[in-house]
């Protein structure tokens, strides 16, 4: 897919009543978890946060149904993702069960370096935008998120609402405070309400 597919008209996936899952595979990111929760919450009525001991008990969870899974966990170098109970898997299987599972958007929020992202995590060809966060910018990443959502929530496709708030030119000035994400328009057309 080009950069000009992105703008083209087209039919457009509209959801309502958008299903959120904030999910932890580790308990020191319950903080952050429980900061972008509330940030959801501004625009989607009741995400749900949850923290998993293992991955299974995850993708358990992504097979019941949801829209988003904006996910807390650590990457290894491998693009493997390790559980508390030192299980690991790729995130190619997670991003596959996403699509089987009817998710829309897969968000790694947690930052992680990217040599795991483009080892593990192989989204070519699958129909779900895939977010991997490198750098959370700490300070600046809630107003980023929220902007996004808002911007999404009101009908915006998230690549057009991303480039509204963080323009692809890396000298513009609004680039500066942005958090460092990988951004992956697998399904460029879902509005999320």
């Amino acid at each position: 897919m080009g950069i000009t597919d992105l703008f083209k008209k087209r039919n457009r996936d509209e959801i309502t009543g958008t299903k959120i899952l904030v999910a932890t595979l580790d308990p020191k990111f319950s903080a952050l978890a429980q900061a972008d929760k509330n940030s959801f919450a501004k625009f989607y009525p009741m995400p749900d946060e949850e923290s998993f001991n293992d991955v299974e008990a995850l993708l358990d969870a992504i097979r019941k149904g949801c829209d988003v899974v904006h996910l807390f966990c650590d990457v290894s170098e491998e693009g493997n993702i390790n559980d508390q109970s030192g299980r690991k898997i790729s995130g190619t299987p997670l991003v596959q069960t996403c699509c089987d599972s009817g998710v829309k958007l897969l968000w790694v929020a947690s930052a992680n370096r990217p040599n795991g992202y483009i080892k593990g995590f192989k989204a070519q060809g699958k129909p779900l935008n895939l977010v991997m966060t490198i750098n959370r910018a700490q300070a600046n990443f809630g107003p980023f998120l929220e902007k996004l959502l808002s911007k999404m929530s009101g009908g915006l496709t998230m690549p057009l609402a991303w480039v509204e708030i963080a323009p692809q030119n890396p000298n513009s000035p609004q680039q500066q405070d942005l958090p460092e994400c990988i951004f992956f328009a697998g399904r460029g057309s879902v509005v999320l309400r």
